[in-house]
């Protein structure tokens, strides 16, 4: 089957010579038993490239399961995919099936593999070693046939030298190296895909096929699309249904676009590829951003004060900027124009009001809101996967 057939079955739209390399590669492999680790953004469509695997395997008549080892909670991971006894843990009132009895003879695909605790890890290997696994609460050994494709967003590499991922296990799923690329490296697939969605949109809700003049088509080929193939079908839904009008502008499409995000912090400056946040990460930028801020307030003050000359005899206009700008920091207090020479002489006095708990709790009930409430998208707004955000909304009672 050539590449244009391989793409047309499964959905897949562009033309970047890296694309049909990803393709081509997922062709070859798909007639072997080699495991394969499927890297990559997220948002760029590593789904795609399992199914393509398996459908085109001798494999294909068997069961394909995808499992998402970001979503299920640590617990439980371990009776989801091996399966447990009756009475081997409270809850378990039946024995049951893990995923890899199941698919015997067939596909599982395991998406964000880096988030399985090290512990199944363990068991991991040793279903790719041997075949071999055991349920939880049994000492009896089973036997699967199963092909394990497995994906990630995370640096492996680096997850190893932090000891969050084993080093055997990666080189047993690495077998089959398939990177695909993320959006802003298929530029010429951009305008392509934004008129499939326009049309697959404008079919769904009835209305008439939105255009792009040709700044626009220039905007949206120069953006960065942090969130990639995600990213660019969320915004041509959002114009689709939003705009009155169906030929769109650089200026119309501006206002959906949100401004890229470039870090100042010396944490990721070295990593260019990893897009995506730690927890670590978020909260530095959150202090990062507002201590900035704080120095240029006072550097405001310091000009004004060279103009004026008295901070007690300075405009009122410009009084009651620097006062609505500082209550941004204290909320809860009133200042007069004498506590604001305060900013000057103690440059550090609302670091006490710096909590990371705070910040970090506020930072996750904004992106729960962005998204109504939902933890995938939210947790991938944050940059963590699901059962971080999961524990995260235990540990600050935000679960409601």
């Amino acid at each position: 089957m050539d590449i244009q057939s391989i793409k047309l079955r499964f959905g897949i739209v562009g033309n970047s010579p890296l694309l049909d390399r990803a393709i081509t590669i997922a062709a070859q492999v798909a007639a072997t038993d080699l495991s394969v680790l499927v890297t990559g953004e997220s948002g760029v469509g590593k789904e795609f490239f399992p199914k393509i695997i398996h459908q085109m395997s001798a494999r294909k008549h068997g069961t394909y399961i995808a499992v998402n080892c970001g979503a299920i909670p640590e617990g439980t991971i371990d009776s989801e995919l091996f399966g447990h006894e009756k009475g081997s843990f409270t809850g378990a009132s039946e024995a049951r099936k893990g995923y890899f009895e199941v698919a015997n003879g067939g596909t599982i695909f395991l998406d964000e593999v880096a988030e399985l605790p090290l512990a199944t890890q363990v068991r991991l290997l040793r279903v790719l070693e041997s075949g071999e696994f055991m349920k939880v609460g049994s000492s009896k050994t089973l036997k699967t046939n199963v092909r394990i494709v497995a994906a990630t967003n995370v640096n492996v590499p680096d997850a190893i030298a932090k000891g969050k991922f084993r080093e055997d296990l990666f080189y047993r799923l690495n077998s089959v190296p398939l990177y695909i690329p993320a959006l802003r490296e298929r530029k010429e697939d951009i305008e392509i895909l934004f008129r499939r969605f326009a049309a697959d949109f404008a079919d769904k809700y009835r209305v008439p096929v939105i255009r792009l003049t040709d700044d626009a088509k220039e905007l949206l080929k120069n953006y960065e699309w942090s969130g990639n193939i995600r990213q660019l079908r969320n915004i041509t839904e959002q114009i689709s249904i939003i705009e009155e009008k169906r030929e769109i502008t650089a200026a119309i499409l501006e206002h959906y676009l949100p401004k890229p995000y470039h870090s100042n912090l010396p944490i990721l400056a070295g990593d260019t590829k990893d897009t995506h946040l730690s927890e670590r990460d978020i909260l530095y930028k959150i202090l990062f951003d507002m201590k900035q801020d704080i120095n240029d307030l006072k550097s405001l003050v310091r000009d004004i004060l060279q103009e004026d000359g008295d901070i007690r005899h300075i405009d009122p206009s410009k009084m009651a900027v620097l006062g609505k700008a500082y209550r941004n920091f204290e909320p809860s207090v009133t200042y007069d124009s004498e506590d604001m020479s305060s900013i000057i002489d103690e440059p550090e006095v609302i670091e006490n009001s710096f909590s990371l708990e705070k910040n970090e709790k506020e930072i996750i009930k904004k992106a729960l809101e962005k998204h109504n409430g939902k933890r995938k998208y939210a947790a991938e707004e944050l940059g963590i996967s699901e059962r971080t955000l999961y524990r995260k909304l235990k540990e600050y009672d935000l679960e409601d």
